[in-house]
């Protein structure tokens, strides 16, 4: 939107330079450039005919250019008031580790508790960026939103992927313990353990899915008490997530050039696209260990994914790795899900226009904490 009022702007702009300039040729040449050009802008913003009169003079154009530039300053001013808004939101509890990576870190923002006998439940945020890139900070910006609904939130780092030492399903094994440790800090930190739940956006939403859909990790006989906690929760969230990273699916699901997206060939420490197709035994288990959907039963949580990148079958000169967010992800997922029985909402965002799609996932995620005796 705001890219657009710019674009707006400018082209406001050009037309009112361009009448002002044909004041250089002949009287004649310069009235009818000028009619023509208005005629032009028009067509393109009628509501800078300001009288509705069908005729727009340079007065009214240059009003109108006027005005949407205050427009964009005043917009731009909200905008930079919103974020500092959000950069002066501060975690409860700031990098705290949780595991021994140096990456295992998270951030705990906690909320009011319904009532003093309860803790709050708690969802915790997955960052993205292709399991080598991104920040826990852009949480931040959702804090008030739980907050205000009486929901503590949660932000991890996990540790990036390297083609070589760290591979999957490290940062899966990284979510999984920190929603252990999270839980191990329930009377602590005056959280629910019982109501939990995980969203987050492409490699987020991978981590997500595979925590939900993985059966629990906790060993009961570990010396470790984090160890001994539950890896199970509540609900899921997704943006633009991916139900497998094996390439050849992801070619059969999506098409294209999509599963030559550098990330996936990294996370198995792929060299090529000749090894990635033909996988060995061992590296087709983890194919399977790496994406979450050969983890899913019956028994697994309630899903709310959204996708918004374009849709349909991909060019023929697709670049690889285009289409990584594709919503048939989504769609295979969720016949997945509808054969087993399990909850889920599928939202393609482009037909969503009117919708609070943050607020639909948070009601989604109230729901099924209520469902929690």
């Amino acid at each position: 939107m705001a890219s657009f009022a710019r674009f707006t702007g400018l082209l406001v702009l050009v037309f009112v330079s361009s009448i002002a300039w044909s004041q250089e040729k002949t009287k004649d040449e310069n009235a009818k450039t000028a009619r023509e050009r208005l005629q032009q802008l028009l067509k393109r913003f009628p509501e800078a005919d300001t009288n509705k009169d069908g005729v727009l003079t340079r007065e009214e154009a240059q009003a109108y250019y006027q005005s949407a530039q205050g427009d964009g300053a005043k917009k731009s001013a909200a905008k930079r008031q919103d974020q500092s808004a959000v950069d002066a939101i501060k975690p409860t509890q700031a990098d705290v580790k949780y595991g021994p990576a140096e990456r295992n870190v998270l951030d705990f923002y906690q909320a009011k508790s319904e009532s003093a006998a309860g803790g709050t439940p708690l969802v915790i945020y997955i960052h993205g960026g292709g399991f080598v890139g991104g920040n826990k900070n852009v949480a931040r910006a959702q804090v008030k939103m739980f907050h205000d609904a009486g929901i503590s939130l949660a932000a991890i780092h996990y540790r990036f992927v390297d083609g070589k030492e760290v591979i999957f399903p490290a940062p899966q094994h990284d979510g999984a313990r920190a929603v252990q440790f999270l839980r191990s800090k329930a009377k602590e930190w005056n959280i629910d353990p019982k109501r939990v739940a995980c969203y987050g956006g492409s490699a987020g939403a991978g981590i997500s899915m595979w925590i939900g859909f993985h059966e629990d990790l906790a060993d009961p006989k570990s010396d470790d008490p984090i160890k001994r906690e539950s890896t199970r929760i509540q609900a899921i969230g997704t943006f633009g997530g991916q139900c497998t990273y094996d390439p050849i699916k992801i070619k059969e699901l999506i098409g294209g050039r999509a599963w030559e997206h550098p990330s996936v060939f990294k996370v198995y420490g792929v060299r090529d696209a000749e090894e990635a197709l033909h996988p060995t035994p061992e590296k087709q288990k983890l194919y399977d260990e790496g994406s979450a959907i050969t983890h899913l039963t019956k028994d697994d949580p309630p899903l709310y994914m959204v996708y918004s990148e374009a849709d349909g079958p991909l060019p023929a000169n697709a670049r690889p790795g285009q289409g990584i967010h594709h919503p048939n992800f989504g769609r295979h997922l969720k016949a997945q899900m509808d054969e087993l029985k399990i909850e889920n909402v599928f939202v393609y965002q482009p037909e969503a226009k009117g919708r609070n799609i943050n607020a639909e996932m948070l009601e989604f995620f109230q729901k099924q904490f209520a469902k929690v005796k």
